[in-house]
């Protein structure tokens, strides 16, 4: 489609303000955590690394790093699995309920975070604590899990599609039974979907708050919940700048690995 000088411009125009909306306001935040000043004087009056240095020896962020790692990671191996095995029930079977399985896997990421939240403190609550395990770190990664299980159904199960099963029935038909045709020929075709999904998942556990807001139980802080208990602090504002930074900076990695990778396999993996 030839689009006139006028609509290219204008096009352009309003994606650079998109951009602008989304991409300057991280950038302040990365500009303030090198501020001398406490308070996000504008312009800074110069630059410095000293409130990294707090930063990295507050007890209270590297606890909080830590456990938004652990609950990530457990998140994440927990969507793997499941999401994987759900992917290949959906491209591999078919069943009666199967558009409807795929709809309930999927619905979770749409659901807004203070349903999904409460359902879950609502479940814990009822379920488990009269089995005595209370919120805790435990919940908040189940509570993760539930949307993290989407990313890697949707990578898998879109990779499984573009990929025949004629080479699975070829190696068993040569003698392989199924986890050794899964081990030499699927896994090989659909491993890259994985690292990309994990990678996704971990992402979004890892800077989730409302659901973790409702499913942490007390001593359970990951950063995302610390940066909001203590924005409101005169006294911590650079050293919550600095941490900000750093979630943006830690969640860009994931992202883009997981983008790479994505696009990689989409455009030299087709059978």
């Amino acid at each position: 489609m030839q689009l006139s000088r006028g609509a290219r411009i204008a096009l352009r125009l309003a994606a650079a303000v998109g951009f602008a909306v989304i991409y300057v306001p991280l950038l302040l935040v990365l500009v303030n955590s090198l501020n001398p000043d406490r308070s996000a004087s504008w312009p800074p009056p110069g630059l410095t690394g000293h409130w990294w240095a707090v930063a990295w020896h507050n007890s209270g962020a590297r606890g909080a790093l830590w456990t938004s790692v652990r609950a990530g990671l457990g998140a994440t191996a927990i969507a793997l699995v499941l999401g994987t095995l759900i992917a290949f029930a959906v491209a591999r079977h078919r069943f009666f309920g199967r558009g409807t399985v795929s709809f309930v896997v999927v619905l979770p990421i749409a659901l807004p975070g203070i349903v999904t939240g409460i359902a879950l403190n609502s479940a814990f609550s009822t379920v488990l604590e009269p089995l005595g395990v209370g919120l805790g770190l435990f919940t908040v990664v189940v509570g993760h899990a539930t949307f993290c299980i989407v990313v890697v159904f949707n990578n898998v199960v879109a990779r499984l599609r573009r990929t025949s099963g004629s080479y699975e029935e070829a190696a068993m038909d040569l003698g392989a039974h199924t986890f050794r045709a899964f081990a030499d020929v699927t896994f090989p075709l659909v491993r890259s979907a994985l690292f990309a999904g994990g990678l996704l998942a971990f992402a979004l556990s890892f800077d989730e708050i409302v659901v973790t807001t409702f499913t942490a139980g007390p001593g359970v802080e990951t950063l995302p919940i610390w940066i909001f208990d203590n924005m409101t602090r005169p006294q911590q504002a650079p050293v919550v700048n600095v941490v900000a930074a750093v979630l943006v900076l830690l969640s860009v990695v994931p992202i883009y690995l997981a983008q790479r990778l994505s696009a990689d396999t989409a455009s030299g993996s087709r059978v």
